[in-house]
């Protein structure tokens, strides 16, 4: 072979080479994404299932809840007056609460007066006028009149005159986030009142026998002495007289409605920790074979 063949022949198998070369970097390149996905997949799958098993260990709570709040046996009743249960399940570790909605402040039957005492022990406003105007815009936003109440209250012309592009509903709340957009009723403060709402109870008064210690001090009550009378006990489980079991209170009834808040919180092992808060209505729903009827449903990793 004369050399100009030699050369050219040299030259196409360092192409070959360099062609080769390269080939192998392009596919180990592919294949090391090919596994930094199918990794991160994993990883993914692994998270998702974890969070679902969170997620029905919260809901698990929250439907054990309502088979242990109507136990007729005492010691094994759950209260339904805001008291913190533990249970586990599945590995998690669950924490219910539960509110019959007769212990909260209804939005459209509560007279100005508590809701005023409500707004200002528990908004910290310190002058009860200003907690009055508040409460007077909540009356003026249920009731059917354009006429502001006496204490101030908020009509059209009021939303108006703060840049708002809507007036006063002049009908009954359908739910307690109606709250919000009430004039003068800011994020934080909707924030401190919403667990103490209803629109569920269709009671002037809350019932105290369910009521948390804030309404209970609204309602001119000794929050904390009701609550503590309500959590005796004796070593067996059993209520002590005047304590305990709705209904058994010095003066006080307890009639359940059979719509409660509840708020179930599961922790799996790892840490992570799901939410569920719902007003659910006791009783068939109306899906058969459902033994309840949900009203608000909200759940997540942090729902608010």
């Amino acid at each position: 072979m004369s050399a100009p063949g030699i050369r050219a022949h040299r030259h196409a198998r360092g192409a070959a080479l360099l062609l080769v070369l390269w080939l192998i970097a392009m596919l180990t390149a592919l294949i090391g994404a090919f596994a930094l996905s199918a990794r991160v997949e994993n990883l993914q799958g692994r998270v998702l299932m974890r969070g679902l098993v969170a997620q029905n260990a919260a809901r698990a709570g929250m439907e054990f809840a309502l088979t242990r709040v109507g136990q007729t046996d005492p010691r094994l009743q759950w209260r339904p007056d805001g008291t913190a249960y533990r249970w586990s399940y599945g590995g998690a570790e669950v924490e219910v609460k539960l509110i019959d909605e007769n212990g909260k402040v209804d939005l459209n039957q509560a007279d100005p007066a508590l809701l005023t005492a409500l707004i200002q022990g528990v908004g910290g406003i310190e002058q009860q006028a200003d907690a009055a105007r508040l409460a007077s815009a909540i009356a003026d936003w249920r009731d059917p009149d354009p006429l502001t109440q006496i204490a101030g209250g908020a009509e059209d012309p009021d939303y108006a005159s703060a840049g708002l592009p809507y007036g006063a509903k002049d009908a009954e709340f359908e739910s307690v986030a109606e709250v919000e957009q009430i004039l003068g009723f800011t994020p934080a403060l909707y924030a401190k009142l919403e667990p103490y709402l209803t629109v569920y109870s269709g009671r002037a008064q809350p019932d105290p026998a369910f009521a948390a210690a804030p309404v209970l001090d609204a309602m001119g009550l000794n929050g904390a002495d009701v609550v503590a009378q309500r959590g005796r006990r004796n070593p067996d489980g059993t209520p002590m007289p005047g304590g305990g079991a709705p209904g058994q209170l010095p003066g006080l009834v307890g009639e359940g409605s059979g719509t409660y808040s509840i708020d179930s919180r599961a922790r799996l092992s790892d840490g992570r920790e799901s939410v569920l808060r719902v007003v659910v209505r006791a009783g068939g729903g109306a899906v058969p074979g459902m033994a309840y009827t949900p009203l608000r449903w909200e759940e997540g990793a942090s729902p608010r």
